[in-house]
C-alpha cells in the first residue's frame, strides 16, 4: 500500500504537485509546450498594456509565470526577490530567521538552475529581506512561487516601454533632465533682502510670511534624485551665505552607471541630469545677495543622493540606487524629511521595501504624484507616491486648488497641491540653474513635491519636539479642503503661515 502511495505521489509531479513542502532533487515541473520559449520584449509590453487597458494598473505579482519569467529572461536574467515570514516582513533586523529563509530560497534556485551560489547571487541587502539573483529557467520561477517565504518575485532589469510608459525624461519644463538656463520674468519673483528672488508661487502659499516664524533651522531634508550640480556653488561652497547660516549640505551617490548588474562602483554624487539640482534649489537654496531664487527652507540642512540618472526609475541600477538611498536616509538619525520627485507607473518591490524601512524609522516622506504629457488622466498617481507611507504631491495652476497643471497627474492618492503654473504666461517656478549665477524654471509635480518638503521643514523647525504625524496633521489643517479630502486633489494647497503657527 505504501509503495502504491509513493508511486501516485511521483506521478502527481506531472500536474505540478509535490510529495511534501520540501523541494527535492527529483521534483519535476512540466511547462506547457506553447510557453517554453520566452516572450519578446514587445510581447511583454503588450501584456502590460493590456493590463493597463483593462484594470488601469499592472503588478508583477499578478503576472503569469510565463510573462514573469519572460521579463526576467529579457532583463539580463536578473530577478529581485523579497522574502520573509509574512508579506509585511521586510526589515532584516526584525526577522530572526532571515538567513535561514534566504538560504532556503537560494537552495531552490541552485537546485533548479544547476549552478553554484557564486553564479546565482548578485547581492543580498544588508537591511532588507531582499536579494537579487540570476535566473534562467522558468521552472525556477514556478518553484520559487510555491514557497511561503516569497513576498515578491520581480524582474530586476526589465524596462517597460509600452504605450503607457511616457513619463517625461528629458524636458526641464516638464521636470525631467536639462541643463538649460533662462532669464526670469520680473513678474515671476519678488526681491527680498539681502538681494534674493522669492518665487511667485511662494506667495501663493504664504511662505514669505511664514519666514518670520521659521526658516527651517535645525531640520535636515534628504533629497533622493539625480544628485546636485558641482557647478552650482549655492548648493556647495556657498550653501552657508547671507541669511542662510549654521547649516550643512552633504552629497552622496548610490547610482551605478553600468549596464552590468554586478557592477558596484557608483559614479559619485554629482548631478548629470539637472533635475536633482532644481529640487535641491527649491527646497533649500540660500537666501543671499546673489540675485538668485531662494529655497523654501533656506536655513535647513540638506543631504542629497544621486540615486538615478533621470526621473523614470526603470533600470536595475536606478531602482537599486533609490532603494539604497532610502535605507541610508532611514538610518540617518539627523534626517527628518525625505523628498523624492521620481517614480514609475509600475511598482518596484525593493523600492517599496526601502520606503517602508525609512518610514518605520520615523521619516516624513514626500513623493511626486507624476508628470507626463501623454497619459496623465489614464494613469493617475504613480509609484511610490501611491504608497500609504508616502505623502503624494502634485501641481496646480495659479489661483486654484483643483485645476491641475498641464502635465501633472491627479487622483485619489494625492495629499497636497502646490500652485506652480502661472495662468497667463504658463511659467513655472524659478530655481537656481545647474550653473553658477544663472536661473531657470522648473515645473510639474516634481517642484511641487520639493516645495512641500521645504514647508514641512518650516513646520518641524517651528515645533522641533513634534512627531512626524503632528507635523503632517498641522500641514493638513492649514490646507484648502481640510478636514475632507478632495477626490483628486487631496487636502489641496498648503498655507505655510498657518502651518508653522
Amino acid at each position: 500500500m505504501i509503495k502504491k502511495l509513493l508511486k501516485l505521489c511521483v506521478l502527481s509531479l506531472f500536474v505540478f504537485s509535490a510529495c511534501s513542502k520540501d523541494e527535492s532533487n527529483t521534483d519535476q515541473i512540466v511547462i506547457n509546450q506553447a510557453q517554453t520559449n520566452s516572450l519578446t520584449i514587445d510581447e511583454i509590453n503588450s501584456k502590460i498594456d493590456q493590463s493597463f487597458a483593462t484594470k488601469g494598473s499592472f503588478n508583477w505579482n499578478e503576472a503569469s509565470n510565463h510573462v514573469l519569467w519572460s521579463a526576467i529572461y529579457q532583463g539580463q536574467k536578473v530577478a529581485s526577490i523579497g522574502f520573509g515570514n509574512t508579506v509585511a516582513d521586510f526589515d532584516r533586523s526584525k526577522t530572526s530567521n532571515n538567513k535561514v529563509i534566504e538560504n532556503e530560497i537560494l537552495n531552490i534556485i541552485i537546485r533548479y538552475e544547476g549552478k553554484s551560489i557564486n553564479n546565482i547571487l548578485i547581492v543580498s541587502d544588508r537591511y532588507l529581506n531582499q536579494i537579487d539573483v540570476i535566473i534562467e529557467k522558468q521552472e525556477t520561477i514556478i518553484a520559487l512561487k510555491r514557497s511561503k517565504y516569497i513576498r515578491y518575485l520581480e524582474p530586476a532589469d526589465f524596462s517597460y516601454s509600452g504605450v503607457n510608459s511616457g513619463l517625461e525624461k528629458s524636458s526641464s519644463s516638464s521636470s525631467g533632465c536639462g541643463y538649460e538656463s533662462e532669464t526670469l520674468s520680473t513678474t515671476d519673483y519678488t526681491t527680498v533682502t539681502p538681494n534674493a528672488k522669492a518665487p511667485w508661487t511662494f506667495y501663493q502659499h504664504n511662505i514669505p510670511a511664514a519666514w518670520s516664524l521659521s526658516t527651517g533651522s535645525g531640520i535636515t531634508i534628504g533629497i533622493i534624485d539625480s544628485g546636485t550640480s558641482p557647478n552650482q556653488t549655492l548648493l556647495g561652497s556657498n550653501f552657508n551665505d547671507g541669511l542662510s547660516s549654521g547649516r550643512s549640505i552633504q552629497k552622496f551617490g548610490t547610482y551605478v552607471d553600468s549596464i552590468w548588474p554586478w557592477s558596484t562602483a557608483t559614479d559619485g554624487p554629482d548631478d548629470q541630469c539637472g533635475h536633482g539640482t532644481s529640487m535641491a534649489s527649491v527646497a533649500a537654496a540660500p537666501r543671499n545677495d546673489n540675485g538668485l531664487p531662494v529655497g523654501v527652507a533656506y536655513n535647513s540642512n540638506l543631504i542629497t543622493y544621486r540615486a538615478a540618472s533621470n526621473v523614470v526609475l526603470d533600470g536595475y541600477h536606478e531602482q537599486n540606487g533609490v532603494k539604497n538611498a532610502f535605507t541610508a536616509l532611514g538610518n540617518n538619525a539627523s534626517v527628518k524629511i525625505i523628498s523624492m520627485s521620481m517614480g514609475n507607473i509600475i511598482s518596484v518591490g525593493k523600492i517599496s521595501d526601502g520606503v517602508k524601512y525609512a518610514y518605520n524609522k520615523g521619516k516624513l516622506i514626500f513623493c511626486a504624484g507624476g508628470t507626463s504629457t501623454s497619459f496623465t488622466t489614464f494613469v493617475g498617481v504613480i509609484f511610490p507616491a501611491w504608497m500609504p507611507e508616502a505623502v503624494a504631491v502634485t501641481g496646480v495652476k495659479e489661483g486654484t486648488s483643483n485645476q491641475k497643471c498641464d502635465v501633472c497627474h491627479v487622483g485619489s492618492k494625492i495629499d497636497f497641491t502646490i500652485q506652480m503654473q502661472r495662468t497667463s504666461s504658463g511659467n513655472s517656478v524659478p530655481v537656481d540653474s545647474y550653473y553658477d549665477n544663472q536661473s531657470d524654471y522648473v515645473g510639474g509635480s516634481s517642484v511641487a513635491t520639493a516645495t512641500t518638503a521645504g514647508i514641512a521643514a518650516l513646520v518641524w523647525s517651528a515645533h522641533p519636539t513634534w512627531t512626524r504625524d503632528q507635523v503632517l496633521t498641522k500641514m493638513k489643517q492649514s490646507a484648502t479642503y481640510y478636514p475632507t479630502k478632495n477626490a483628486d486633489y487631496g487636502h489641496g494647497n498648503i498655507n505655510a503661515l498657518l502651518a508653522v503657527q
